[in-house]
């Protein structure tokens, strides 16, 4: 969805009344990549995501359970970006440290962490040897007039037990799984909102591989190609 630049505001009229603990984020060093996924610098999350976005460094993983159910969450309402979306498991970002720089780890590792922040799956639960690296995904899509994601997302997939008794509230609204097969009833939900980079990987690219699953989790792919959604991201939000 494009949004006109006329609606802009300023960043302390945008956070206005914004939670507190999610405004604490914004503060936050992230990766700044190339289109080609090359480390430029390190960039906060404000600037990354202000106005037009600046194209930097994401994690999409998705959780199977051993029924090879998909793990989704809607996100919850204090969110900057896509507040009451649904979207895979948990999405966010590696930081601009050493431990999640490092390349084809640094990812799982944001993972990992961020698994517990958000969904209270304790760090024991997977190690990075758990989690596949599946692909990268890079698009673009506006929240809204002041917000854009703008993201080289790093396509994870795992499966286990996970426990799911601890979410953090201001982080997840709610979690489900669902099933291959009633996937597109919810997509199709008039209800339902999703956010449109789980939107993009479920219309090209997450039936082959939901359809392969084995195969993908035990095949941690060291093909790093792109698939360069942002010609059309905003048409699929």
């Amino acid at each position: 969805m494009a949004f006109s630049s006329l609606g802009r505001q300023t960043f302390d009229d945008i956070t206005a009344g914004v939670d507190a603990e999610q405004l604490q984020y914004m503060k936050e060093w992230i990766v700044q990549v190339d289109q080609q996924d090359n480390v430029l610098g390190p960039i906060s999350k404000k600037d990354a995501h202000i106005h037009d976005g600046v194209l930097h460094r994401a994690f999409s993983i998705f959780v199977f359970n051993p029924k090879n159910e998909l793990l989704i969450q809607k996100r919850a309402r204090k969110k900057i970006t896509f507040p009451g979306f649904w979207a895979n498991s948990c999405c966010s970002h590696p930081l601009y440290t050493e431990s999640e720089l490092k390349d084809g780890i640094g990812v799982k590792r944001a993972a990992i962490r961020k698994l517990e922040h958000e969904l209270g799956i304790p760090t024991s639960t997977f190690t990075v040897d758990d989690i596949s690296f599946v692909s990268k995904v890079m698009y673009k899509a506006s929240s809204d007039a002041n917000w854009t994601e703008y993201e080289m997302d790093h396509i994870l997939f795992a499966r286990g037990v996970v426990p799911l008794n601890n979410l953090n509230k201001n982080e997840v609204e709610q979690v489900d799984f669902v099933t291959r097969e009633h996937l597109p009833t919810l997509l199709d939900d008039p209800t339902r909102s999703f956010s449109p980079w789980f939107r993009l990987i479920c219309s090209d690219l997450l039936p082959h591989w939901w359809d392969n699953l084995d195969a993908v989790l035990e095949n941690d792919s060291l093909n790093r190609s792109i698939h360069d959604f942002c010609p059309t991201s905003a048409s699929l939000f």
